[in-house]
């Protein structure tokens, strides 16, 4: 696993929330697929944020409250995701895991275009399938 890079474990094709999408749209995608979070990318596929079933749940709640009108992702998303890249080394993605929250990582390129999500549970998988014949 030492040399094992994210392009090796991440999903291709990722799905993502296009800017512009509006609450409930996020919600249905998230429960259709049973997704925990997705990237927000923009018209060029550059991820913008991030967004999460909490941050899905919190803004339904608080409309519950008082009526905002349509809503679109860019209201309640994270701005500012943590991203990986595809060169990056799975172990030091790994290590991150351990530290941040989030359980899905946008993968980029250099330029910031989504090209795959890394999850723990594909770290997870590797690591376990690493240490066959340790035991």
């Amino acid at each position: 696993m030492q040399e094992m890079t994210v392009r090796a474990l991440m999903a291709k094709h990722p799905m993502a929330i296009k800017t512009g999408t509006e609450l409930t749209e996020v919600v249905d995608a998230l429960l259709q697929h049973k997704f925990t979070g997705l990237p927000v990318v923009d018209s060029q596929n550059k991820v913008v944020g991030f967004v999460s079933e909490q941050d899905c749940l919190r803004k339904l709640l608080i409309s519950s409250y008082h009526c905002e009108g349509a809503l679109v992702v860019e209201d309640f998303m994270h701005d500012q995701p943590l991203t990986v890249k595809e060169d990056d080394s799975a172990v030091n993605v790994a290590e991150l895991m351990v530290t941040e929250k989030p359980k899905i990582y946008p993968v980029v390129d250099a330029q910031g275009i989504l090209t795959g999500l890394l999850t723990r549970e594909q770290v997870l998988r590797a690591l376990k399938d690493s240490r066959r014949g340790c035991d």
